[in-house]
């Protein structure tokens, strides 16, 4: 996992293809501070209309890391984890440096082993969705994990019925 130390955030790009530099944000997540807004602006500068960057995957092992720390059941880490995988391979992102791989694809796993393991005390439709989605995506079932993370149980009905 790249050190929250190292140079190498001064020059990542998030979802708007612009510098975006996330550790202050990994600061006051992991301190429980202002979390909703933190969230928010995560989401928007991690990926935005299915653009993402190298702030994005440089990201995901310390949301994860972060995610275990809290031990609370959240959305956010499981959802923002399967957009930036699923986006990974779309459109004009750029590809994975080789130096995040490793750190990045166990990242996956382990959310997804941890989703595994909370998936039986979610209550809310949303946050199941998600961890379904992560669980899909880390087991290769990465279609499945899309329309997980996309579509609501009614708007999967809706496409069924045309």
């Amino acid at each position: 996992m790249v050190s929250l130390n190292d140079e190498f955030w001064d020059h990542l790009t998030g979802g708007y293809k612009t510098r975006f530099d996330p550790r202050s944000h990994f600061a006051r997540l992991e301190a429980g501070e202002d979390v909703e807004n933190i969230w928010h602006e995560l989401w928007e500068e991690l990926h935005h209309q299915g653009d993402i960057g190298t702030a994005s995957y440089a990201a995901v092992p310390h949301l994860v890391m972060i995610y275990k720390k809290l031990g609370t059941l959240d959305w956010n880490p499981y959802a923002i984890v399967a957009v930036i995988e699923l986006a990974r391979t779309e459109g004009q992102n750029p590809e994975l440096p080789k130096f995040l791989e490793m750190d990045y694809f166990r990242a996956i796993q382990e959310l997804a082993e941890i989703g595994t393991r909370e998936v039986s005390r979610a209550v809310e439709p949303g946050l199941v969705r998600a961890m379904l989605s992560i669980i899909a995506i880390a087991k290769g079932l990465r279609t499945h994990g899309r329309f997980l993370i996309k579509y609501s149980e009614d708007e999967l009905l809706k496409i069924e019925q045309t």
